[in-house]
């Protein structure tokens, strides 16, 4: 392969997604500088100027100009770090997050769009290829993924109907459970997918090298107030790399940003992992009974957070023993 061969390809694939004139491809008044930025932070923990400036490789004085720009448009808040006085943290608002949003979905849609011209045979070879160009460039060798890695979005096309697959197949095979739990999985995924408030009801995906590896729902609950924490899953693949963590994190704050006052879910004992979870980020236990479903006997258990209380907040930790 020649230098010039590597060129051309550069070029085709520029314009064919339009780079030149990311703006006016998506109908948005953003580069695809500034729309690689607020995709960022709307979807990796890294939010600090410095992080981002590492990771997506940017000049200093080029970001700065563009977070004070971000800043002026009332897209992102700046304000000195926790960790260190001496970097910014860098965080959305309302309208920046609306921003990072719509471009998120109409860059899936335009993605989307060039997708319908590959036949579908075609695609699980275009696929293999664009994974054997970034293992290639990537000194040939497959990275262990990192926690930075792992990005949060929303649903596209086909993650429902995954999320009812990959709980079906994954409960069987390390629970046994039989296919009455993915009838239920299916009922909960159909009642959001047929009417839920965008407002108020939310689902995420977690996504590792443009492949799901996670997910969570927020949903009403029957009670007034209340949130419902629904079907947190996490492939096995994945798991170590905080995927659960980020998933229930992103659930929390959803519902408490949303001004629901409680957040509620409803688990089983076997799922010793999740429920280590659920304590780390504030959740109590408040009932557990036996019972048989999915052809198993199991113990049920239903838990609550309390809104109100942030367990990160070192004014609404419970004091320590003897203090």
């Amino acid at each position: 392969m020649t230098v010039q061969e590597i060129r051309a390809f550069n070029r085709f694939y520029t314009n064919l997604i339009g780079a030149l004139d990311y703006s006016r491809s998506l109908h948005a008044p953003y580069t695809l500088t500034e729309s690689r930025v607020l995709y960022e932070l709307a979807h990796s923990p890294r939010t600090d100027a410095a992080d981002l400036r590492t990771a997506l490789r940017l000049d200093s004085g080029y970001l700065s100009r563009m977070l004070a720009g971000f800043e002026k448009d009332g897209l992102v808040e700046l304000a000195p770090s926790e960790k260190d006085t001496r970097r910014r943290r860098v965080t959305l608002t309302d309208r920046g997050r609306a921003a990072a949003d719509l471009l998120d979905e109409r860059s899936r849609e335009a993605i989307g769009s060039l997708l319908s011209t590959v036949p579908p045979g075609d695609r699980s070879r275009l696929a293999a290829a664009m994974r054997e160009i970034r293992e290639i460039l990537s000194d040939g060798r497959r990275r262990a993924p990192r926690r930075e890695d792992v990005v949060l979005r929303g649903p596209g096309p086909g993650d429902l109907g995954w999320i009812v697959q990959r709980n079906a197949s994954l409960y069987t095979a390390e629970y046994g459970w039989n296919s009455d739990y993915e009838g239920l999985v299916a009922r909960i995924v159909a009642d959001f997918a047929e009417d839920h408030d965008p407002h108020l009801e939310r689902v995420w995906i977690a996504e590792l090298d443009g492949r799901p590896v996670g997910s969570v729902m927020c949903v009403r609950d029957k009670a007034p107030g209340t949130a419902r924490l629904r079907l947190l899953l996490v492939e096995p693949d994945a798991r170590g790399l905080g995927v659960g963590d980020r998933l229930v994190g992103a659930c929390v704050a959803f519902a408490r940003e949303a001004g629901y006052r409680e957040l509620v879910l409803w688990t089983n004992d076997v799922l010793s992992a999740a429920r280590r979870l659920y304590l780390r980020h504030g959740f109590s236990l408040v009932s557990e009974e036996p019972h048989r479903s999915f052809g198993a006997d199991l113990v049920g258990q239903d838990w609550r957070l309390d809104l109100g209380l942030d367990p990160h907040r070192a004014e609404d930790r419970e004091p320590e023993a003897g203090k």
